[in-house]
């Protein structure tokens, strides 16, 4: 109980060819093979964009510059001023 035998594969496997037609079966796992390269490639450039930006944080630590400002969402305390109209 609870596990699939071949026999449930092979109802599975012709319900899907009944269902999508064999020829767009073949497109439909190259769609999915070419999503799942593009996924991968994805995911390991931002590892490597990752690994880049903690080994520049690290190289500024050793050196010891300050990093460098981000915006934040938070407003300012400083008043910003605003423009006036003239008539």
């Amino acid at each position: 109980m609870g596990q699939f035998s071949v026999w449930h594969w092979l109802i599975v496997a012709a319900v899907f060819v009944l269902f999508f037609g064999a020829k767009r079966m073949p497109d439909a796992a190259r769609g999915l093979g070419r999503s799942l390269r593009i996924f991968k490639s994805e995911v390991s450039r931002m590892q490597s964009e990752d690994a880049d930006s903690a080994k520049e944080r690290s190289a500024r630590e050793n050196v010891g510059l300050p990093a460098p400002e981000q915006a934040s969402a938070t407003p300012s305390a400083e008043p910003v001023a605003q423009p006036t109209k003239t008539l």
